[in-house]
């Protein structure tokens, strides 16, 4: 996956797990692309990993959105999921 990626997919994994362990039954979590040429249909640098390192804490992805842009993080994607505790 990658140096940095490891490192997000470590981070949403111990955030996801301090919202469950604080007693949270709903985690909103921002994951930013590493990959800056976001144009390309392809998959997604390091997503899935991260998206899956929180449901490995026992959250199930339950909505999504998407922002592409200078607005959210320049020219990447971020994806803004909404969990659920299982």
């Amino acid at each position: 996956m990658g140096f940095i990626n490891n490192a997000k997919g470590q981070s949403a994994g111990i955030e996801a797990r301090k919202a469950r362990e604080s007693g949270q039954t709903v985690l909103v979590y921002k994951f930013i692309e590493a990959n800056s040429g976001s144009r390309l249909t392809g998959p997604m640098t390091g997503m899935a990993e991260q998206i899956q390192a929180v449901e490995a804490e026992g959250w199930v992805l339950a909505n999504m959105a998407a922002a592409e842009g200078k607005a959210f993080t320049g020219e990447r994607v971020a994806l803004v999921c909404m969990f659920r505790k299982i």
